[in-house]
Formats: C-alpha cells, sequence, structure tokens
C-alpha cells in the first residue's frame, strides 16, 4: 500500500523526465547493480566491475578506467547517475544512423568564443602549430590544427575532435599520454600538458568546441578597425533619451513603463493583463528576499492589493535582512565566490566567508554602488573611518584574491601571470562586461581591446601582492600569508581554538622536522661539493622528494601556529591584496641555505614580479618572450586620457577610480543590466557578461541608458533602483501566454509578459525551510569549509602531513541555515545546489543555466532533505483542524488558496486511504513540495 501510494504521488513529478523506456530500464539496473554501497555514485572501484558484464572490457583495466574518467564530468572521482547515463553517447549508442544528413552544430555563444581564445588557441599556437598548421615545412600525421574543419577532420588516424563527445576525440586521448602512439605535445615540445590545461580542452569538447577559425591561423589578427570599432554601441556615453509619448498613457505607472510601452506600440502590440495579487506577492517576495511569503503576509496583501499596499510590501522585503542574502547572493555568482582553489590541488580557503558576509552587509546596507566596486579593487589603499571600516574595506579586496589557481604550477613567472590574467578576466567582466583577457596573447580578435591595453592592465596587478593563504602540502608550494585584520574591529571569530596540548605538539614537530631538515640539508649539500656536482636538488627526483615532505611539514606547522594568538583564539584573518614595495626586493636567495629557501628558488615569486613596475608586452603570451614594458593603464577605447600613475603604489587606487568615473560608459550600464536580469529573467542586453561586438545588443538601448542614469544619479544607491523597477505596471504583468504578442516576439523581448522562471537552487531549498517552518534565518559565523579548517580535498595521503579531506561532507552539507551559507568549495559543491543549476564558482557567472534533467525528479522523490521538510510541514498541517489543512498548504506553497477541483482532488486523495494517515499527510506535503509550481515563479 505504501509503494503504491508513493507511485501515485511520484507520478506527476516524474513524468516530465520520461526517456525511452527500454534504454532507460537497462541502464538504471545496471547503475543499481554496480551502486554496491547504495549512496546513489559509483566509485571508480565500483565502475571498475562492469568489465565483469562486457566481454569487450574483460582484462582491460586501463580502457576501463579511461571511460570513466570520460564520465566524472565535474572531477569528482565519483559517477553521478547523470554522468554514468552518458555511457550511450560515448558507446555510440546515439549515433546517427549512415543514412541520415549531418547534424549541423548550434552556433557558439560569446562566453565559447571567449573561452576558445583564452584558453584553447594560445596552447595551440605555443605547442601544436610548428608541426601541425597549414604552413608547417612538413604536416605530421597530416593533421593540421590551426582550422576549425582540420582539427575536426584530423589526421590518418582519425576525427582530432568530436564536438561533446570526449572519447571519440583524439586530441584529448593524445594529452592524456594514455596512448603511447599518439602523445602531444611530443616530450621535446615540452612534454604533456598541466592537468588543468588538459581539464581545459575537455571542457571545451563538452560544450561543443567552439571554433571561430575558418582558415590559416598561423598569425592571428584583430578583425576590428580602431575608429569604426569604437562606434559600437557600448562604447558611447551613456545618454539621456527624451521619454517617449505614448498612445495608452493611463496603463504607464513610470518613465520605464513609458519605455516598454512605446516598444510594443511601435510594434503593434499591447501588454498582458496584470498579475494575480497571490503570484505578485510570490514574485516580488523570492525576487527581493529569496523566500515565499508567509501566510499572513498573503493573508494581508489579497485583502489589500493596492499599489500602496504594495509598495508597503516592496519597502519592508528591501529592509529586511533577508534582502542583503538574497542579492548577494546574486554577486557572489559574479564574483566567483567559493571557498576553495579548485584546479590540480584543491586547497581549501577557510576565511573566504569573510568577503561573504561583506558582500550581504554592503547590499543589506545599501552600500552604493560605486564605492562597493572601489572597495573590492582597492579597498586596502582607501581611507578609513574607524577599524571596523578598515577590516571591511580590507577583506573587500577579497573579490581579487578568491579566484581558481593552479598550486601545482611549478613555474614561478607562469603562475604569477595566470594569477593576474584570472583577477583581469574577472574584473573586466564583471564591472565592464568585456573579455579583456582575450587580448593576453594577440589583439582582441573582435574587440578594439590591444594587447598592449592588457598588459598596460597587468602591470597594475603584477604590482599587487595576493593573499589567499591555503596550508602548504605536497603540491601545493604556493601558500601565502593572510590578512591580519585590527584586533578592536568588532568583527566576529570562528569560536576555534588551539589548546596548550596542541600547541606545544605542533611546536614540538616543527623543531624536530626543522633539525631533520638541517641535517638533510647540509648532507646533501656537502655531498654535491665533495663530489663536483655542487648542489642542485633539482637533479636528484629523490632529494626533491624528501625536501618538499619537510618543506611540506614545516609549512603545515607554522601555518597552524600563525592562526592562534598567544591566548589559542584564532586570530582575525581574512583574504585580500596588497601592493608590493616600490623598490625591488632581493628575490628568492641566489644560494639557498635551508630546506625553506630551497622552495624559495624553486616556486619563489619572482624579483621583476614583486615591486611596483610596468609589465612586459609577452608574445603570444609566452613567459619565455618578453618585450618591451607597457605603461600601467587602462582599456584605450573607454579611456578619456592617459592615467598618471602613481610611482609608489600600484595603481589599484587609479582604476577603481576610473572603473566608476562619469565618464566609464560601462560600469552603471552593465550593473542596471544585471539588476533587470535578476527582476525578469532577461536582460535588455541577453549577454550580461559581454557587451563586447560578439554580445547581443540592447533590445532598447534607451530604457538601459535611463536606467543607469537612474542608478548614477541616485547617488549608486541599489535599493532604490530595484524599487524603481518593481513598482513598475512592466515588473507586475502575469506571465500569460498571448498568441499574436509570441508570434511577433517569441523571446519576450519587449516584455508583453512578465518571464515564467524556475526558482534558483538556494530559494528551492530554502523555501522548502521556509514553508516547513524549520529556516533558521540566524546568520552563522563562518562556513562549514572555516570549521575544517586548512586543508586540502582530494590527493594522496603522505605519511606525517595532514591526510586530504574528502568532500563527502561538503556534496552532503546539509542544516538549516539558508542556502547562502552553505559551503561552497570548488568541485565539491553541495548537490542541494548543483543538481538546479548553481552557477559554475570558478568564473563569472552573471546567468545561470536552467535545465530540466532527471536528476533533479529523482532528487525531490528520494533525497533525506526534502523527506526531513515534508516531514515538518506535515506536523505543522497536523496542529490544524482536519479542514483548514489544505487551504493552510496551499497557502504556504503557493501563497495562493486551492480551486475547487483542487480540493476535491486532495480530499479525495485523502479518502482513499484513511489508515495511512501520518504517510498520507506527509506524502501529500511531499507532492507539493516537489511540484512544478512551488520551484516556478510566474
Amino acid at each position: 500500500m505504501k509503494a503504491r501510494l508513493f507511485l501515485l504521488l511520484s507520478a506527476l513529478l516524474a513524468s516530465a523526465f520520461a526517456q525511452d523506456a527500454g534504454m532507460q530500464q537497462k541502464l538504471e539496473q545496471g547503475f543499481t547493480t554496480f551502486d554496491h554501497d547504495h549512496d546513489a555514485a559509483l566509485s571508480a572501484a565500483e565502475f571498475n566491475t562492469l568489465s565483469e558484464y562486457s566481454p569487450k572490457l574483460k582484462g582491460k583495466p586501463q580502457v576501463v578506467d579511461y571511460l570513466f574518467h570520460t564520465l566524472d564530468a565535474n572531477r569528482d572521482r565519483k559517477l553521478s547517475h547523470d554522468e554514468y547515463m552518458n555511457i550511450v553517447a560515448i558507446s555510440g549508442g546515439a549515433k546517427p544512423s549512415p543514412e541520415k544528413p549531418a547534424i549541423t552544430e548550434a552556433p557558439s555563444s560569446a562566453e565559447q568564443i571567449a573561452f576558445f581564445e583564452k584558453k584553447i588557441r594560445p596552447v595551440l599556437a605555443e605547442k601544436c602549430y610548428k608541426c601541425h598548421a597549414e604552413n608547417s615545412e612538413k604536416i605530421k600525421g597530416g593533421f593540421v590544427l590551426d582550422t576549425r574543419e582540420g582539427i575536426r577532420r584530423g589526421g590518418d588516424s582519425g576525427p582530432g575532435v568530436v564536438p561533446g563527445n570526449l572519447a571519440k576525440s583524439l586530441v584529448i586521448e593524445s594529452l592524456h599520454y594514455t596512448n603511447k602512439d599518439m602523445q602531444m605535445p611530443p616530450e621535446k615540445s615540452g612534454g604533456k600538458l598541466p592537468d588543468s590545461v588538459i581539464a581545459d580542452f575537455e571542457q571545451w569538447v563538452r560544450m561543443g568546441a567552439p571554433d571561430p577559425r575558418d582558415g590559416a591561423a598561423s598569425v592571428v589578427k584583430s578583425e576590428w578597425d580602431t575608429e569604426k570599432a569604437k562606434n559600437h554601441w557600448a562604447y558611447q556615453p551613456v545618454k539621456a533619451s527624451a521619454v517617449p509619448a505614448v498612445k495608452d498613457d493611463a496603463w504607464a505607472r513610470s518613465d520605464i513603463d513609458r519605455f516598454v510601452l512605446a516598444g510594443l506600440e511601435a510594434k503593434g502590440l499591447k501588454p498582458v493583463g496584470d498579475a494575480q495579487p497571490e503570484a505578485l506577492l510570490r514574485r516580488v517576495c523570492f525576487d527581493l528576499t529569496g523566500l515565499p511569503p508567509t501566510m499572513e503576509q498573503v493573508d494581508f496583501f489579497l485583502a489589500n492589493h493596492d499599489v500602496r499596499s504594495f509598495e508597503k510590501v516592496v519597502d519592508a522585503l528591501l529592509q529586511s535582512p533577508r534582502f542583503g542574502e538574497r542579492w548577494g547572493r546574486h554577486w557572489l555568482d559574479v564574483a566567483r565566490y567559493a571557498e576553495s582553489t579548485g584546479k590540480d590541488v584543491n586547497c581549501l580557503l577557510p576565511h573566504a566567508w569573510r568577503y561573504r558576509d561583506y558582500v550581504i552587509e554592503s547590499f543589506n546596507q545599501d552600500k552604493p554602488f560605486n564605492e562597493f566596486i572601489r572597495e573590492q579593487m582597492a579597498g586596502d589603499l582607501m581611507q578609513a573611518k574607524d577599524s571596523r571600516d578598515r577590516a571591511m574595506k580590507q577583506i573587500a579586496t577579497g573579490f581579487l584574491a578568491i579566484g581558481a589557481r593552479s598550486l601545482n604550477e611549478r613555474n614561478p613567472k607562469q603562475y604569477a601571470l595566470d594569477t593576474t590574467d584570472e583577477q583581469i578576466d574577472t574584473m573586466s567582466q564583471a564591472v565592464l562586461g568585456l573579455t579583456v583577457a582575450c587580448a593576453r596573447c594577440h589583439d582582441h580578435k573582435f574587440d578594439p581591446i590591444a594587447q598592449r591595453d592588457y598588459y598596460a592592465l597587468a602591470g597594475i596587478f603584477l604590482s599587487t601582492e595576493t593573499l589567499y593563504g591555503t596550508s602548504p602540502n605536497f603540491q601545493n608550494l604556493k601558500s601565502t600569508p593572510l590578512i591580519e585584520l585590527p584586533t578592536d574591529c568588532g568583527l566576529p571569530r570562528m569560536p576555534l581554538v588551539l589548546s596548550p596540548e596542541r600547541r606545544a605538539e605542533i611546536e614540538k614537530d616543527l623543531t624536530k622536522t626543522e633539525r631533520y631538515g638541517t641535517l638533510q640539508f647540509y648532507t646533501t649539500a656537502a655531498k654535491g661539493l665533495f663530489g663536483g656536482k655542487g648542489f642542485n636538488v633539482n637533479n636528484d627526483p629523490q632529494k626533491l622528494v624528501m625536501f618538499v615532505g619537510i618543506n611540506a611539514k614545516i609549512g603545515e606547522c607554522k601555518t597552524e601556529l600563525a592562526s592562534y594568538d598567544s591566548d589559542g583564539r584564532q586570530k582575525l584573518l581574512a583574504m585580500g591584496v596588497r601592493d608590493y614595495p616600490a623598490t625591488p626586493s632581493g628575490g628568492p636567495p641566489a644560494k639557498p641555505k635551508s630546506v625553506e629557501e630551497i622552495f624559495q628558488v624553486i616556486a619563489g615569486r619572482p624579483a621583476q614580479f614583486s615591486s611596483i613596475n610596468d609589465s612586459p608586452l609577452f608574445a603570444r603570451g609566452d613567459v619565455d618572450k618578453a618585450g618591451a614594458k607597457v605603461p600601467r593603464g587602462f582599456v584605450d577605447v573607454i579611456t578619456t586620457r592617459a592615467p598618471a600613475m602613481p610611482s609608489r603604489e600600484s595603481g589599484r587606487r587609479e582604476m577603481a577610480d576610473w572603473l566608476v568615473a562619469e565618464t566609464n560608459p560601462l560600469t552603471a550600464r552593465v550593473f542596471a543590466n544585471r539588476v533587470w536580469y535578476w527582476l525578469f529573467g532577461r536582460g535588455i542586453v541577453s549577454t550580461v557578461d559581454n557587451f563586447g561586438t560578439m554580445g547581443q545588443p540592447p533590445s532598447d538601448p534607451a530604457l538601459l541608458d535611463h536606467l543607469a542614469l537612474r542608478l548614477k544619479s541616485g547617488s549608486w544607491s541599489v535599493k532604490s533602483l530595484i524599487k524603481e523597477i518593481v513598482m513598475s505596471h512592466a515588473y507586475q504583468l502575469a506571465a500569460t501566454h498571448d498568441a499574436k504578442n509570441f508570434e511577433a516576439d517569441p523571446e519576450n523581448t519587449l516584455v508583453w509578459r512578465m518571464n515564467p522562471r524556475r526558482l534558483e537552487a538556494e530559494c528551492i531549498r530554502d523555501a522548502m525551510l521556509a514553508v516547513s517552518g524549520g529556516l533558521n534565518t540566524e546568520a552563522p559565523v563562518g562556513s562549514a569549509v572555516a570549521r575544517c579548517g586548512d586543508g586540502a580535498i582530494g590527493g594522496f595521503p603522505i605519511k606525517s602531513l595532514r591526510a586530504p579531506l574528502t568532500d563527502e561532507s561538503f556534496l552532503t552539507a546539509g542544516g538549516d541555515m539558508r542556502s547562502v551559507y552553505l559551503p561552497v568549495p570548488r568541485n565539491a559543491v553541495p548537490d542541494a545546489l548543483t543538481v538546479f543549476d548553481f552557477a559554475e564558482p570558478s568564473s563569472v557567472n552573471g546567468s545561470r543555466d536552467v535545465t530540466t534533467v532527471p536528476s533533479q525528479a529523482l532528487y525531490l522523490l528520494n533525497n533525506d532533505f526534502v523527506a526531513k521538510q515534508a516531514g515538518r510541514l506535515a506536523e505543522k498541517l497536523r496542529a490544524l483542524p482536519e479542514n483548514m489543512r489544505i487551504t493552510a498548504a496551499f497557502k504556504l506553497a503557493f501563497a495562493r488558496v486551492p480551486t475547487a477541483g483542487e480540493t476535491r482532488a486532495a480530499q479525495h486523495f485523502f479518502a482513499d486511504y484513511p489508515r495511512l494517515e501520518s504517510d498520507v499527510l506527509t506524502s501529500f506535503c511531499r507532492a507539493l513540495l516537489g511540484s512544478a509550481e512551488f520551484r516556478s515563479i510566474d
């Protein structure tokens, strides 16, 4: 009976995800068979049992391992259900029959092209074109890599790249060095590429191998004319347009409405009717706070749904502390916020949470957006009112420090330039909506951004020390100090304590390790001296491994001791940046005198990048091809006059002022467009992170400039701009369909209705907690990552060093706090967030994907968190009289009363299962929480 009950309730949820029944059943059966520990994921060991069921794979463990590696899209060393299901495409199950025409590839987006230009083309040019370009003296293997057609067609061995299919792309196989007959690049050209670069190529193939090249590419030339390119709409000054006259002026409630209505009337269209009061209330509550309205709010607004009452609701939502948590999370997407470094050595960032809290507080306080930007770029260089203000400004610069980084990079110069590149890329996309980082290796191919512009900015960031912390380990040689905040700043500190016993233990380990290191250092040095070879640990791999272990242990001990004050309390530490000294330091020692100095030589920052200085222009972005220095400066196309750079500062303060200057045409436009996107589900410029020539033009340029000017004239108040938009008639439209309007404007670019939207992952989870009564609105101190402290996720355990962490505790992280406070380590984001398209935290992400996949239905049906909230909601309803339960449930879940038909259906449902009252009520609640209406707003 209970099974029938769950099947009955789940049918509605699962119907949207139905696939081919036969294939689905076979794959599902296989997944269940291999999942020995029933954790809904396959480990490598579990997946290896596949060979027992497949004669073709029996006795071929390397092939099985490669297949596992190919399917493991997020590199978490486990196959989720969705990843496993991709086996049908890899095995050829999705291959079209020969007589069918070839599938036309979808056009690449601007973001995809930018990824190719930044991550793929430079590697091809540096490592491959010498032997595999159309102008090579001899094209090896008949394989041409410098054209789009060539890299797809491949050579003598088969296709080089099959878009979307890693297993059939020989380029990917050759990069992994799994086939000794196909290893690229060869050893003489530098050997196997770093894992992070290989991962970029895999991501490129998965996204469809976007490639703008249509001919020989031995020389990359820009495709813009400077003067013509400057006429691109985004580079023009923001200008005020006359508010248009409209025929139906009575419909308009604001100038925003007049701009919208003028666009509709020009096409002979009319907006749909107004949203129902309950739909409007639910929409604005989720948009401003990320939470559903309470029953009290529903009752009030249904009884008083005039303009004045709606304004009161809006004002209350804007003043709620929940506003900052909702809108702060929007900015954290843009800022690529995360709590680990990601990439090859995924070290935790236990102090990143302070930047998260800074962002939330800034939105709650309605900090002027221009000041918000200035603080994140150069807060450490700005005047402060008191110790707390000083601390918050320093924390703000964490924006530049929380990016993903390859801590295993062995070339210090390369690492410095890669860090700078990541900062330029993030700053330019987040604030300016430009892909400036595409000009690292050559002039930007599509926008008027010269390579000199890139290195003008690079000089600013190379003159800046990035302080992100991390504990040294066997692979991490790039740890840094952290910023120690003023002790009287009044900010909370993690309730972690270093006991006297633990301190003594660490100090003992440190002394022992330093003595052992000193002994090994001088023994090795003496052998090298008397042997006539000199002292070079790189010539002795065995010694190098030993010294790496010693250095890691010393660093591990010193990092832990440095994290606590003399009383054993954890220090007030933060990530951020600061300027290097004005004059060059000596750099790494020429002759190391200890184990630690060995690694300063091996991995220490080069002296040329350790002071205030201009950057050389590196030909093709190659660290070994430095040219003449480029004076520090900005992007020329949006700079009215050459900046005067200080000789004793990096220039970040001047850059921050330039970003929010009155003459900058982009910053206000980009953020106003982001606000519109977050409220309407579509930006006036649909490519919210790209205002360049490869982005989409604005659907209403005059409206966009109007909003940008309103932002600036309103003292850059974010709350004022939001209120003006949500009080407009356009925002309050219904989401109903209109055939005539749809035929003329299927994308709703003219805003003839409100776009129906699925809620983001955080809203879905928080709404479940809210309606069940389980939400704890108190902001926690720190995060789960902060409680773990320094460490790394994954990797090999090394004797005497801190054991690596597993990702399990992060993937399954829960609690009753708001989802913005859940841990966000890269490659280990909680399942509750990733299943509903959480933003990838390694890059700027102004617009999230929205997918509909089977794993979402499975999550809603099977996840313990969902079951717990359904049970809580059932207990809440059980306290009410029986005749009130259905209405109360609909008010809580959907902010409306049920229709007569819904009431009858629910009553019949309860009547059919009278003996299972507890299970019936819980299952009824679970059906509501899993419904499409619950996770959507109209």
